[in-house]
């Protein structure tokens, strides 16, 4: 079993960056007497969120709806599926939902509703990318796709220069990936390389769960409206492809937003595999907030606008993001550290069109990229 090499972390300046913005930051939760966690408005965002998802499906085995219609329901659908993933399973199974183990656990689930598997995505999501942030052969967000060139450290191909050119259809498919082959081919990587630790019989427990999510999930979103609801086998899928198309372009360009632009840095560990630097400062130098003015983008994705507050604080939930914003910006500014910010979202992402033209047009690209040295 190949084990994925480990990665340290060394505060050689023995920064007090961290401990003194931890202090700040739960100084202001409990200074103004709220819980970390959601609130009203959370709650009223999860019920919108999962109605966008599921009425317009309750609606299609109701009334047997037209084509056009149809197409337009699965649209919404794809919507909302985007929406639940950023704003609700994900500060779930990041427990930032709730103070509640056991609701954090059933609100985390919606992902298995959407056919993922949270024990996958915990891995590669909350300990792999959360820990190992646009380090190149540790964060799968960087790594996983084949044909993209997020880092500079990765091994260069001539069909990189067209990147920036064909990267939204990788993006498109993301989704389609994901409920097909992508949570099959993670269990059994991360099972190769050690980070999953399940025993034996736990990971054909998991191999087992994946398999009746999946068939679960291809049974409520197909087989019942097209065998119970006699609903044309063509169309009907034609609309569930959109709905994906349509959900994996939201989510790709979202997260990419956070890492893969100009200015972001991708650190090299030394040779004692330590990447020397305080991991809340690398947090900070390999992570970019974008359009933190837009209240509706700030809303739909679940604060994934304000992912430098999102990364050092994953516990927190994302409705609080705007307001302890400030803070982390102004104890950054005290420590000299960098903020990362593209203050609108079509300059974020202007800038992840950049970064992509810019790793693929040569072998030796190097980052951090500014728009000045392009």
């Amino acid at each position: 079993m190949s084990q994925k090499p480990k990665v340290k972390f060394t505060n050689k300046d023995k920064s007090k960056f961290f401990s003194t913005l931890r202090t700040n930051v739960y100084g202001y939760f409990t200074e103004n007497h709220i819980s970390k966690h959601a609130n009203a408005g959370m709650v009223m965002k999860t019920i919108i969120l999962m109605g966008v998802y599921f009425v317009p499906y309750a609606l299609m085995l109701i009334f047997h709806v037209p084509t056009l219609l149809l197409l337009a329901m699965f649209l919404l659908m794809g919507t909302g599926m985007a929406g639940i993933g950023m704003s609700i399973m994900h500060d779930a199974n990041h427990n930032a939902y709730s103070s509640s183990p056991a609701v954090n656990k059933w609100v985390g689930y919606s992902l298995n509703l959407m056919g993922g598997a949270v024990f996958n995505w915990k891995l590669q999501h909350n300990m792999l990318h959360h820990t190992y942030t646009n380090i190149n052969g540790m964060d799968d967000d960087i790594d996983g796709a084949s044909m993209m060139r997020f880092s500079p450290h990765r091994a260069y191909k001539k069909i990189f220069r067209f990147q920036y050119i064909y990267a939204f259809f990788f993006y498109a498919i993301l989704s389609l990936h994901w409920i097909t082959g992508k949570d099959f081919l993670q269990l059994r990587n991360y099972r190769k390389n050690g980070v999953n630790k399940e025993s034996k019989a736990g990971f054909y427990k998991q191999l087992a769960t994946l398999i009746w999510i999946k068939a679960f999930y291809y049974f409520y979103m197909l087989f019942i409206p097209i065998y119970f609801f006699h609903y044309a086998a063509g169309p009907f899928i034609l609309g569930f492809v959109m709905l994906h198309v349509l959900c994996g372009l939201i989510l790709s360009v979202v997260f990419q937003l956070a890492h893969t632009v100009e200015g972001t840095s991708f650190p090299v560990p030394n040779d004692s595999r330590e990447i020397e630097n305080d991991w809340a400062i690398h947090q900070m130098n390999t992570t970019a907030d974008f359009a933190r003015n837009n209240r509706f983008v700030n809303w739909y994705v679940g604060g994934l606008n304000f992912q430098v507050e999102h990364h050092l604080f994953p516990d927190i939930c994302h409705v609080h993001y705007r307001a302890i914003s400030d803070i982390v910006k102004k104890t950054a500014e005290e420590f000299d550290i960098p903020y990362l910010d593209n203050p609108t979202f079509w300059g974020a992402v202007g800038s992840h069109v950049a970064i992509l033209k810019y790793f693929g047009s040569q072998e030796d690209a190097k980052a951090p990229f500014h728009k000045e040295a392009a």
